[in-house]
């Protein structure tokens, strides 16, 4: 055998070691929203969930009216949050926001205007009953409020695994892992978790998204501090579990190829 075929020998039996390493994943795994034999062509998904404010929740409340002076006064917040960034240590993808914390009777306080019950409240809701208080002091004012502490976590098979911020508090499952770039190819479509705490348990949840149905599920729209963890299908663990068995194999395979064309050049 000469040395030429001796290289493309050799080079077979190395790609055979890598291909072996691999394995087939069937499309129906990756496809998701398949239909069904009773599947409709038209599904009404499930309500819009609206987030009520509780305590422990960071609302930002911003002020306008048409006295710009006098409106500064219920804006503590606003220099800061004008400086954006991010919060030193902060793990979200979006900028830190400072705002007023929820106490434990589910209060805020307001400059000048005092303690204003919000919990159990949207924010639409808390935003009007603001104004109402802001109307002894502020001609014609305009209030927004936002929960900043809306955040989402992604992880498992996931390209980007990320804590999120969710600024206007309205994040389905498939936008979340859009967010998070996308399961990879090696997960489990068909059974995605999502953690939630609700009345002080967590709950564990599969979501199977290669069916229609998921738009009827309750966890499509996700809810504040959910954790959505894909999970790793057998080919990745396969894939996991040969590549530890064959590296050392491969390795020796490589020293001896080398060893065989060292000879063989010196011949």
């Amino acid at each position: 055998m000469n040395l030429r075929l001796r290289h493309s020998w050799f080079g077979y039996c190395f790609i055979g070691l890598i291909l072996s390493l691999g394995s087939c994943i069937s499309s129906k795994e990756l496809v998701l929203y398949q239909k069904e034999l009773t599947d409709k062509d038209t599904i009404v998904a499930t309500a819009r969930y609206i987030p009520k404010i509780k305590a422990g929740d960071v609302l930002s409340v911003q002020v306008s009216s048409l006295s710009a002076e006098a409106t500064a006064l219920f804006n503590p917040y606003a220099t800061i949050s004008a400086m954006g960034g991010a919060q030193p240590g902060s793990t979200t993808t979006q900028p830190y926001t400072p705002g007023y914390t929820v106490d434990e009777e589910g209060q805020i306080e307001l400059p000048i205007v005092g303690k204003i019950k919000v919990q159990g409240l949207t924010n639409t809701q808390a935003a009007t009953q603001i104004r109402q208080k802001l109307l002894e002091y502020l001609k014609e004012p305009v209030v927004n409020v936002r929960n900043t502490n809306f955040q989402i976590s992604v992880t498992g098979e996931v390209a980007r695994p990320a804590l999120f911020s969710i600024l206007n508090e309205q994040v389905t499952l498939p936008a979340a892992l859009g967010m998070a770039g996308d399961i990879t190819i090696y997960g489990k479509r068909n059974n995605v978790l999502v953690i939630r705490e609700e009345n002080g348990q967590r709950t564990f949840n599969r979501v199977d998204l290669t069916k229609r149905d998921v738009f009827l599920s309750p966890y499509f729209y996700l809810r504040p501090n959910d954790i959505v963890y894909v999970e790793p299908g057998k080919v990745r663990l396969a894939s996991a579990d040969r590549t530890s068995q064959l590296i050392p194999l491969v390795l020796s395979s490589l020293s001896i190829i080398a060893l065989i064309l060292s000879r063989t050049a010196l011949r």
